[in-house]
């Protein structure tokens, strides 16, 4: 969710996001606890009803797609401001607090909910807020051929060829590394920040699954031809090569004069 906020009351910590070691004991929520997890951690930016506030935009027509791809990310509840978690690091809501910039940009952490408590306030959020916008993608296997050619057409660009992320003007594309299959497709889906959104008009279901199993391939690319020197990009390796070429003249004309 875009600018949910990191309020909540001490039970409902408890009970549904909790200390690590309560996280694996957490089955299925009742719809109270639910409703009363999104009032206490959404409804300060979002409102009540999702449809917006000050604070934090509008939950309507944004899709169980984007719902569950920020909560999934853990870019949302937003981190507190002053707080250092590196990403990886789970969120742990501070009750009664309101201490959270909206204007400060998300970023990728471990989730603060457990997965059956994220699937039913993706639910949840939906309903109250009328349904509406990309669903979660259901992904077949794909082709990787087909999913690596169109991840140099459009997504190379700003993830770079092996999608370890790039820079841009004033933002950096993240890298693809941590995203699970799901999270990929829906960040197609959606455009989560300044990424564009592709519809089905652009990238067909089935065209989805090939980019995403094209991502996952990446992330085990078997090296031909020596050492992969990081990956980063035939440009990169063609300047080592040069380097190391120009050594080698050198000391060879080292060896000669010796002669």
């Amino acid at each position: 969710m875009i600018g949910m906020a990191v309020l909540a009351t001490s039970t409902t910590v408890m009970a549904l996001a909790g200390p690590r070691t309560a996280v694996a004991t957490v089955q299925q929520p009742s719809p109270a606890d639910v409703r009363q997890l999104y009032l206490s951690d959404c409804a300060v930016c979002h409102g009540a009803e999702g449809r917006g506030t000050s604070r934090g935009p509008t939950l309507v027509g944004v899709g169980r797609a984007s719902l569950d791809y920020q909560l999934t990310t853990g870019r949302m509840p937003l981190a507190p401001v002053g707080r250092a978690e590196e990403p990886g690091n789970a969120l742990q809501p501070l009750p009664n607090r309101a201490v959270v910039d909206p204007s400060e940009p998300s970023k990728r952490h471990r989730p603060a909910y457990p997965a059956a408590v994220i699937t039913a306030l993706v639910d949840y959020a939906h309903q109250l807020t009328g349904g509406g916008g990309p669903d979660i993608p259901h992904l077949e296997e794909g082709d990787l051929a087909e999913g690596g050619a169109l991840f140099r057409l459009q997504c190379a660009a700003c993830h770079a060829w092996a999608g370890d992320g790039g820079a841009l003007l004033d933002v950096d594309a993240p890298s693809l590394r941590a995203s699970t299959p799901n999270q990929v497709a829906e960040a197609i889906r959606v455009g989560p920040g300044q990424m564009p959104a592709f519809g089905v008009a652009a990238l067909t279901d089935e065209q989805v699954s090939s980019v995403v199993a094209y991502v996952r391939f990446l992330d085990d690319v078997p090296n031909r031809g020596g050492r992969p020197l990081w990956r980063l990009g035939p440009v990169a390796e063609g300047g080592v090569a040069l380097i190391a070429l120009a050594g080698l003249m050198l000391f060879t004309r080292w060896i000669g004069e010796r002669g």
